[in-house]
């Protein structure tokens, strides 16, 4: 077996890992764009019923990012090792995200001042999604990596291109969640997030545009062999397609329509990074195979979390979606 021909094993546990992601992106990313929106409303009433449309599904979202975190440790720990030491600041950055708007969704309407606690899950929000994408775009360009361990500064991420996919997730998961308003709410919000629709996504196709320019001229300066894959244009393509999708879906007011498309935009977005880093894990440094644990702990990982784990957690989020599918009627935020 040689360093570029990972086991079946490795290739399994890299395939649970980008599902997982995928699904933690396009689930989690409507309701931290709910939070983002909710920043921007200054009626109650309004931002209580946008909290109780995701109030069912936001925690349960963020089981998958637990996944992720799971699988890259015991699957690729060296991965895991050199993303904490690259990111250690975006990974603190969002641990404080994810907790402070979990305090504040709990405490909202249960005493204090509500303004601050709805402030917290907005901004807890607007954190999360800018040091995702920040981290995306960092990693496009590369990670300085000597044995196996992280050799850069502590904001080497903080870098025009990663700024850039930092502000275009916010407004990208922006999008996305006044597309799930849409598909979920009737009346005054429904009519509010319609409003915000095509705005949003200019906004975003616009943000697209710059940062594909950013990460061609850092794919090249890196010589990195997605540089060269002429082919994975196509997933951009997707994308522009995909909003003008979400914008004739505003037009026409069929309420399934933008949340589809919005879907299909981070999809899109989404294979992009495969399709230009494969078959490296840490650009360009750490491959599938350089950095897969021996098939002998990926095999005990395989008949314990994935053959048990993982289906509880895809079953449970298919009953939590299926338990509270259509149009939701009355707000579950108090």
């Amino acid at each position: 077996m040689t360093a570029a021909e990972p086991s079946a094993l490795a290739l399994f546990w890299v395939g649970v890992i980008f599902l997982s992601l995928l699904v933690y992106v396009v689930l989690d990313g409507f309701d931290l764009g709910v939070g983002i929106l909710s920043t921007t409303v200054r009626d109650p009433e309004l931002r209580d019923e946008m909290m109780g449309a995701i109030a069912p599904f936001w925690d349960g979202n963020e089981t998958w990012l637990v996944v992720v975190g799971a699988s890259l440790f015991a699957a690729f720990p060296a991965v895991y090792a050199v993303f904490l030491g690259a990111f250690y600041l975006p990974v603190l950055l969002l641990l404080f995200g994810l907790i402070f708007r979990g305090v504040a969704f709990a405490f909202r309407g249960h005493g204090g001042p509500e303004r601050l606690w709805d402030w917290g899950f907005g901004i807890g929000s607007i954190v999360v999604a800018f040091v995702q994408g920040a981290a995306v775009g960092a990693i496009i360009g590369g990670v300085h990596v000597e044995n196996h361990q992280y050799v850069g500064g502590a904001f080497e991420w903080l870098r025009p291109l990663p700024v850039t996919c930092g502000l275009g997730l916010v407004v990208g998961d922006a999008l996305l969640g006044a597309c799930w308003l849409v598909l979920k709410s009737d009346g005054s919000l429904r009519d509010w997030a319609y409003r915000r629709l095509n705005l949003l996504a200019g906004v975003t196709a616009a943000l697209l545009a710059v940062a594909g320019v950013g990460a061609l001229i850092e794919l090249t300066a890196a010589g990195a062999p997605g540089a060269g894959r002429q082919w994975a244009i196509v997933f951009p393509i997707i994308c522009w397609l995909a909003l003008l999708g979400v914008m004739r879906g505003a037009r026409i007011r069929n309420d399934a329509t933008p949340f589809k498309m919005a879907v299909l935009f981070m999809i899109s977005a989404f294979l992009t990074l495969p399709a230009i880093m494969w078959p490296y894990l840490i650009p360009y440094r750490l491959t599938v195979a350089d950095a897969a644990s021996p098939d002998a702990s990926l095999s005990f990982l395989f008949w314990g979390a994935g053959l048990v784990a993982l289906p509880i957690v895809g079953v449970y989020t298919g009953l939590v979606y299926w338990t509270f599918r259509g149009k939701l009627k009355r707000a579950y935020a108090h």
